[in-house]
């Protein structure tokens, strides 16, 4: 069972974190995870009363509040327009509506668990963190090293033109993923060290925390001009290098074999659509039967 000793509505940002500077306090979400713990928190601080939640769209980007639910999220009709409905097949699975309304995109990024969904379809998106002491933090930084005592004001997503898709793998319908992969294509992209990329592919749930790896121009453009069995193998070969591991969900083989069909598949929604010529090999079940529906 989860216990508080003290329950504080932080007053504004700077009291909240002031608050958090110490060890013993812990910040509020949706709190869904949180009481499923079975210890005693000295100080739980609520942020409830900070104007933290909504989803707000300027011209360039989209600025998601801490607080608000994933419901809101995942119904939210610029983001799931710019994305092609990836934000939306990434939320759909989360165990049901009433969880999702009540679970925030602050507790499910802060979080970085090894099964999220959210934090998967985040990295592949051009999207950042601003924390209260930290300010902006690109989304890839933050899921790497975490912060242990700021506070996650919004995270901020930039409107660009590219194409999306996630698709993931339940035993059940409802359970933790056993993998998902989101992948994302289009002009912009920059590696490291400079060189133009053509897009990035983001695996979670391996079980590790969820991470992202850059689609070479060149190797996209290679896949592209493939046939139907070389594109399998080529996305094979690029996922070979995900670490996996095993847990009560499924071995380490089985997610390495996942890792190549759920590249392949998510490549050819994001590039052709689930339509067309190239569609027909491998596109996801759940959204080729959605489109079914919507044209019949």
């Amino acid at each position: 069972m989860l216990k508080f000793r003290e329950y504080v509505r932080a007053e504004s940002l700077e009291d909240a974190y002031v608050r958090n500077q110490k060890k013993s306090a812990h910040i509020l979400g949706g709190m869904l995870w949180l009481k499923m713990q079975n210890r005693t928190v000295q100080t739980v601080i609520d942020l409830s009363d900070l104007g933290l939640s909504g989803i707000e769209e300027t011209e360039e980007e989209y600025r998601i509040g801490a607080m608000t639910s994933l419901r809101e999220l995942e119904l939210h009709k610029g983001l799931d327009a710019m994305t092609g409905g990836a934000v939306r097949e990434s939320l759909r699975h989360i165990v049901g509506v009433q969880f999702r309304n009540l679970a925030t995109v602050g507790g499910s990024i802060f979080g970085r668990f090894g099964f999220s969904d959210v934090l998967t379809m985040f990295l592949a998106l051009d999207s950042w963190v601003e924390l209260y002491h930290g300010g902006l933090v690109p989304m890839e930084r933050f899921a790497a090293e975490g912060t242990e005592n700021d506070i996650l004001v919004r995270v901020i997503v930039k409107k660009e033109k590219r194409r999306y898709a996630y698709l993931s793998h339940r035993n059940t319908k409802t359970d933790f993923p056993v993998m998902a992969c989101a992948v994302a294509g289009g002009e912009g992209w920059r590696s490291g060290e400079g060189d133009r990329a053509a897009g990035r592919a983001v695996f979670g749930a391996t079980p590790a925390r969820a991470r992202s790896y850059e689609l070479p121009a060149e190797w996209l453009e290679r896949f592209q001009g493939s046939g139907e069995e070389e594109r399998k193998v080529l996305a094979a070969e690029l996922a070979s290098v995900v670490p996996t591991g095993s847990n009560i969900r499924a071995g380490k083989e089985f997610r390495s074999h996942l890792a190549g069909i759920l590249l392949y598949r998510g490549l050819m929604e994001a590039l052709y659509g689930g339509s067309g010529q190239a569609a027909g090999a491998g596109a996801p079940a759940c959204l080729t039967e959605e489109k079914e529906g919507q044209r019949a």
